[in-house]
């Protein structure tokens, strides 16, 4: 799909463009922060590779057009986002979403404990889906360079600490089990965001936590509406 719509843009005469990326690109072991320059040092991690090898093809077709045909793309590589309109669907969410609705169900249903994969060790960065709109919208407005940029909030958070936020916000005190038989994905993400600062003074804004407790409000007050 973003092949096709790089294209369809320079068929249009589109005058600047830029491109979501993913932090799931990088190698899967990869230098703490992850920097930009280490995109190519190694292959992404296996249960996500698919995924991050798509993206990184529409990096080289964005600085392959750039100096081909002279189009403006930029290339942003934007951390795990959350916020109040995420996908909570149980087959297809993503950790913060299917933890806050994990959480929600087990509290409502009493349940003592609720399953949560891998062994909580990971770790994660996380950026709230406004932040990370208002990234884009000052690399569209002061940026034109070729080089990628991260946007994150610079922040690591181990998966299981994460894990006893949500359930605070949620207010649920059962235990969580972790369920080994699922894959941890890779071992840390943590994101280098001085270039963002650099190139057009982007940093994030939204305390995570009170980005949590907006996320599962949103969820409550959607799902009651839904009923």
């Amino acid at each position: 799909m973003g092949i096709e719509l790089i294209e369809a843009c320079r068929i249009a005469s589109i005058t600047k463009l830029v491109v979501a990326g993913t932090v799931c690109a990088y190698p899967k072991i990869t230098p703490l922060p992850f920097r930009e320059d280490d995109l190519w040092n190694g292959y992404p991690e296996d249960t996500n590779a698919s995924y991050g090898i798509a993206k990184k093809a529409l990096l080289v077709q964005a600085q392959a057009y750039r100096e081909q045909y002279g189009m403006n793309i930029v290339y942003l590589l934007p951390v795990n986002l959350y916020g109040p309109g995420d996908n909570f669907d149980p087959e297809t969410s993503h950790v913060i979403p299917s933890m806050i609705r994990k959480c929600v169900e087990a509290k409502e249903d009493g349940a003592p404990t609720v399953s949560l994969w891998g062994d909580g060790s990971p770790t994660r960065e996380f950026v709230h889906v406004r932040d990370a709109a208002r990234a884009f919208r000052l690399a569209l407005e002061s940026y034109d360079l070729r080089d990628p940029v991260n946007i994150g909030s610079g922040d690591e958070i181990s998966i299981s600490d994460l894990a006893k936020i949500v359930a605070t916000q949620v207010e649920y005190d059962g235990e969580i089990v972790w369920d080994l038989s699922k894959p941890n994905g890779q071992p840390r993400r943590n994101l280098a965001t001085q270039r963002a600062m650099d190139a057009f003074r982007f940093s994030t804004e939204i305390d995570f936590s009170e980005g949590i407790e907006e996320t599962v409000a949103w969820y409550l007050a959607v799902r009651e509406s839904t009923r």
